[in-house]
């Protein structure tokens, strides 16, 4: 016997059976978290005014730099001008300031020691030891506008005061001085008597400092 066929109720109750579970599905797809995808990339943005990024991540504070601000270069010899300024005596020593003027037509900047030593002449041989370093006066950053003054003050001590042997002493006529941070250099005429020896050095200065400066520290 041939099987029957199903009644009109009964497809409609199969067909509201197959629709409620697809509702159900649907509805359960929709509450899921979505996962999340291996490849995406997190993204920040940084505030106006914040400070970069450090190299763990976190904002510096507002305002911070991560370099120092620009400024006027260092003064060049070819752009200064050396000449003798006061000196004084005491003790075995004489007190000598060089005054140094920026005759260039642009600001510039010194800082620390500058090399100074005596020579034979403009461009010639160094004679005995160059000075050392006075540490009386701390160093501070010099701005030179176009015709301003900075200075270095010398101790230079009696070279007959050392041993002959230690000493060879002998006559010198200029000084050769290096601005601080410059490979270039800078020559006035100075008389005195020196040690020829490379070891010996009668000389000490300053760090450079601002205007036409004075015989004392």
């Amino acid at each position: 016997m041939a099987p029957s066929l199903p009644t009109a109720a009964a497809r409609l109750a199969v067909t509201g059976l197959v629709a409620a579970g697809a509702a159900s599905l649907l509805a359960a797809c929709g509450t899921a978290s979505p996962s999340p995808s291996p490849t995406a990339t997190v993204t920040r943005t940084i505030p106006a005014g914040a400070g970069a990024p450090s190299p763990d991540g976190s904002l510096a504070p507002a305002g911070s730099t991560t370099s120092a601000d620009a400024g006027p270069p260092g003064c060049l010899a070819s752009g200064l001008q050396p000449q003798l300024g006061v000196s004084q005596g005491t003790a075995g020593t004489i007190y000598q300031v060089v005054v140094l003027t920026n005759t260039s037509a642009t600001t510039c900047t010194l800082f620390g020691y500058p090399g100074v030593s005596f020579v034979t002449g403009q461009g010639g041989s160094q004679i005995g030891k160059p000075a050392s370093k006075n540490t009386v006066v701390t160093p501070v950053l010099v701005t030179l506008a176009p015709g301003g003054k900075a200075n270095l003050l010398l101790a230079v001590h009696d070279a007959g005061a050392f041993s002959a042997s230690s000493c060879q002493l002998t006559n010198v006529g200029w000084l050769k001085i290096y601005p601080p941070g410059d490979f270039g250099a800078v020559y006035v005429q100075y008389g005195t008597q020196a040690c020829a020896n490379p070891a010996v050095s009668i000389m000490a200065v300053t760090a450079v400092r601002a205007g036409a400066g004075s015989a004392s520290y």
